[in-house]
């Protein structure tokens, strides 16, 4: 046996579900099954296909239950529960099922079963909420930390905010005082002669926060008799079970001190936390060295002034290429006359920027550049940095040093035009790679750079080049973000016969994922699903619900695409999964044969139907809440759908704006609607969107319009 011809249609859907589908005759022998189904059951699909669902699946102890099942479904009852399965291996594995009676010209013909492993949903949503929590409170955490204005608030952030979110109930935060000493900043715990003992120690005390400090790396001692036998001086003061964590405050390779956690009884600490735990030390140190660069610049005035307007300047933009010009724009004339910057890409030095009070010098050294490229093999100069990623100081360039360096007499001329006294090329470093090189030069002001101009620049270049850093980030994460969500809703929609379908997606200015969705699903007998739904809420958590909900109303339209029927086994599945979000859906089934639309709407905004004359008509409001709140009914609404009229759902970023009434955005929208009647639908739509596009917007925006055409004789 095959699928039922009128199954054979919806064959690849079933193929790409991401669940187990099995599809098995009255006998219970197996005539299809889909690749998730091998991977869920261990079998290989020849294997599946004309064996005995009861014999290879089902074990003997289920044998009872399976039968009956068997006997509701052949009866044309739907079954839906878990179950426990025999896997090819023999273990069994406990699967969520729904067994469905398979017609053919009205006649029950066999049974799909729908399965998905109840383990595997369960870790990987425990896994998305841990992670989303942790996101969340580092997100916190850090934002306090980079509003601090003074060491007293990063410190109260890391012993009390910073503690409470990983749940220490002892914290201090201690910093190098000079290159053998340690100073105690803050701290928090019951027992205050532990602060008066550590106010000021040694570096080479044998402590965990000391240890962190000397080594670079995460000190992680677990239990008491672990803490006696690495520490002892610290099992003296604190003799009972505890676990120790502290973690290196570093700045490039430079030591600022350590955070120090401590949490009641022995407790392990698994990786992915360390790297939480890492990650939230990272940002201390960040704060701490803005701060301390900060009161280091108080006695130049200038240079503070300077670093106060680079660090402006660079958080601006994130543009790739304009960040790089501001770098070098912003050292001339305040640092040096002349500025380079350089990045790296596919190994090579590329010249992205080149600042000089005189734009003729501009020209000057770019010819100079061209005609002489500079060796990418040298032992010294941009590419000896890129490649080293140590900077390199030439307190005065010599006349000497430009024959030396000089091609030919030609490359010496321009050499000397060029007037160059002193200069320093240091590297642009984040996350210990080097994404390009800064070269400031003085040469008519006369200065002379000296080590303390080295490292004034070198702070520039790491500000810099965390805002490089930032920019690429974004791009790369917003780029991601859209992937997945064009991955679960259609960047276009396809072409029906006998449809003109319109789809817009625009997202917000957030690198994190948002929740709408949307999709139009043909229907066998010429009628036409659609559904646009929002997720409250963003980032990965939103995205994972949308992404399940998307799948099961495509899954659930194949098996009865009836409103009240595709509404109903949603709210079972946000009760039987337990999901967390609220989500608004309007699902809408039109039917051109009887001129109607009959829909449910869940909290969603209502939908607008133009006429052919660019009458506009909005839908009732919704009679029932999101889905995810139990309790309620689901009504099937009718409403008429005119040959040639145009329907119009949308998600609330198209109509809200910030301090208005979402009764406001609609009428705006019924006002500016009527434009959906006439010819290029897809255009109209993209039109209509962006001229009721907030720029100030912070949600995402979908749209999708339909309308019934006569199809081509």
């Amino acid at each position: 046996m095959t699928l039922p011809p009128s199954w054979r249609s919806d064959t690849a859907l079933l193929d790409a579900l991401g669940a187990a589908v099995i599809g098995a005759d009255l006998t219970g022998t197996i005539f299809y099954c889909n690749a998730v189904a091998e991977a869920l059951y261990g079998y290989t699909q020849d294997q599946l296909r004309g064996s005995s669902v009861m014999d290879l699946l089902v074990p003997t102890g289920g044998m009872a239950a399976a039968q009956e099942i068997m006997r509701q479904v052949t009866a044309g009852q739907r079954w839906t529960g878990e179950f426990l399965v025999r896997t090819a291996s023999g273990a069994e594995k406990l699967v969520q099922i729904t067994d469905s009676p398979l017609y053919d010209a009205g006649e029950v013909v066999g049974v799909l079963g729908v399965a998905e492993d109840v383990t595997d949903l369960e870790a990987a949503r425990a896994g998305i909420l841990q992670l989303t929590t942790r996101l969340n409170r580092l997100a916190k955490v850090t934002a306090e930390l980079a509003a601090a204005h003074d060491l007293e608030g990063v410190t109260e952030t890391v012993v009390s905010h910073a503690a409470d979110a990983v749940g220490a109930n002892l914290a201090s935060l201690s910093l190098l005082e000079d290159e053998h000493n340690v100073r105690l900043v803050g701290f928090r715990g019951d027992d205050r002669s532990l602060s008066t003992a550590y106010e000021r120690y040694s570096l080479s005390n044998q402590t965990p926060s000391a240890e962190a400090i000397r080594t670079g790396k995460a000190v992680v001692v677990e239990g008491a008799a672990a803490i006696k036998e690495r520490f002892p001086e610290t099992y003296e003061r604190v003799p009972e079970e505890r676990t120790f964590i502290a973690l290196p405050l570093v700045v490039g390779e430079r030591p600022l001190g350590a955070m120090g956690l401590s949490f009641p009884g022995p407790r392990h600490v698994d990786d992915q936390e360390l790297e939480f735990l890492s990650t939230l030390a990272d940002a201390t140190a960040q704060a701490i060295d803005r701060l301390q660069a900060l009161a280091d610049a108080a006695d130049r005035s200038a240079k503070l002034s300077f670093l106060a307007g680079a660090a402006a300047e660079l958080a601006s933009s994130l543009d790739y290429r304009s960040t790089l010009a501001n770098v070098a724009r912003l050292a001339v004339p305040t640092l040096a006359d002349w500025c380079a910057v350089q990045v790296v890409e596919d190994g090579n030095l590329t010249t992205l920027a080149v600042a000089h009070v005189d734009p003729a010098k501009v020209v000057l050294a770019q010819e100079l550049s061209e005609r002489y490229p500079p060796d990418p093999t040298a032992q010294a100069g941009a590419h000896h940095v890129a490649r080293t990623g140590v900077s390199e100081l030439y307190p005065e360039v010599t006349d000497e040093m430009l024959v030396a360096g000089a091609r030919d007499e030609e490359h010496l001329r321009l050499s000397r035009e060029l007037q160059l006294r002193s200069g320093l090329v240091v590297p642009l470093i984040a996350r210990q790679q080097v994404l390009g090189v800064l070269t400031l030069v003085s040469a008519e002001s006369g200065h002379r750079y000296d080590q303390s101009d080295l490292a004034f620049a070198e702070n520039l270049a790491h500000r810099a080049a965390v805002a490089i850093d930032n920019a690429l980030l974004y791009s790369e994460t917003r780029e991601a973000s859209l992937r997945l969500q064009r991955a679960v809703s259609p960047e276009r929609l396809e072409e029906l016969p006998g449809w003109e379908l319109a789809g817009v997606y625009r997202p917000a200015g957030s690198t994190e994922v948002g929740g709408d969705f949307y999709d139009a699903v043909p229907l066998e007998d010429g009628r036409l699903a659609v559904f646009m739904g929002d997720v409250m809420g963003r980032g990965l958590l939103a995205a994972a619900s949308m992404a399940v909900v998307r799948s099961a109303l495509r899954a659930y339209i194949v098996i009865d695409p009836s409103p009240d029927a595709v509404m109903t086994k949603l709210d079972v599945m946000f009760r039987r999964y337990d999901i967390a979000q609220l989500v608004t859906l309007v699902y809408l089934v039109v039917d051109a044969q009887r001129d109607d639309i009959a829909l449910v709407n869940a909290g969603h905004p209502p939908p607008l139907v133009v006429g052919p004359d660019g009458f506009v008509e909005r839908l009732p409001l919704a009679e029932s809440p999101p889905l995810g709140l139990e309790g309620f009914d689901r009504r099937t609404l009718r409403v008429p759908f005119r040959p040639g009229a145009t329907l119009l759902a949308f998600t609330d970023g198209l109509v809200e704006r910030r301090g208005e009434d979402i009764d406001t955005g609609l009428e705006r929208l019924a006002r500016r609607a009527g434009t959906l009647s006439g010819p290029d639908l897809s255009e109209l739509l993209s039109g209509l969107v962006a001229g009721m596009t907030d720029t100030e917007r912070e949600d995402d925006v979908a749209a999708i319009a339909v309308r019934h055409v006569e199809s081509a004789t």
